[in-house]
């Protein structure tokens, strides 16, 4: 209960302070390229239950055409805004919608495409869904150079289901055994610093 009125609290605060940001960037992308302001997906949500994902668009309206789900560094699907946008998680923003209708909360574990979702490892896998998914997360600040690593490899596909992905949903069932207000708090203050030292890719 307490969780919750944190993040309808936090998300509706943050929503007011941002609303001028967000329409300044929604307004870059529609100038930008075309095609939608938002990016939606289908991703995971609590106890796996499929809900749809908001963004600010980054990418060029028929990337899935163009290409896999992951995304690398360099991506050449990615737009001038979203170059920018990314790095920095701006284009995370909507997200805050997520929150308020209940989908999603400001900290917990990053949601996954359903597609990623069936590799899991199954002891982990009811812990690591038994929580709402986040904004950010403990696993979100381990692999914010994950598009780095990911266009390294020589199989960026393997590298992620063999190597990332299993330390993220370890780093989610840790999460959820051990979730309190205090810690999301700790989260919180942890992505803020990384964002305005400048190391949000």
């Amino acid at each position: 209960m307490a969780k919750r009125a944190f993040d309808l609290l936090g998300a509706g605060l943050l929503l007011l302070l941002l609303s001028p940001l967000m329409l300044a960037i929604a307004a870059w992308i529609k100038l930008d390229s075309p095609g939608p302001v938002f990016f939606r997906q289908q991703r995971a949500g609590r106890h796996g239950v499929p809900f749809r994902i908001h963004k600010f668009r980054t990418m060029v309206a028929d990337a899935a055409q163009r290409g896999g789900a992951l995304t690398l560094q360099g991506d050449a699907r990615i737009t001038r805004a979203g170059a920018w946008l990314r790095p920095r998680r701006l284009d995370e923003l909507p997200q805050l919608f997520d929150v308020l209708a209940g989908t999603m909360s400001l900290v917990g574990p990053r949601p996954e495409v359903p597609a990623y979702v069936a590799h899991y490892p199954e002891a982990l896998r009811a812990a690591a869904l038994s929580v709402k998914p986040g904004i950010t997360s403990p696993a979100a600040l381990e692999f914010l150079d994950e598009a780095d690593q990911l266009a390294r490899a020589a199989d960026p596909e393997r590298e992620y289901i063999e190597a990332i992905l299993p330390r993220k949903v370890q780093l989610a069932a840790d999460y959820a055994a051990r979730s309190s207000l205090r810690g999301d708090l700790c989260v919180l203050g942890r992505t803020l610093r990384r964002l305005l030292a400048g190391r949000g890719r």
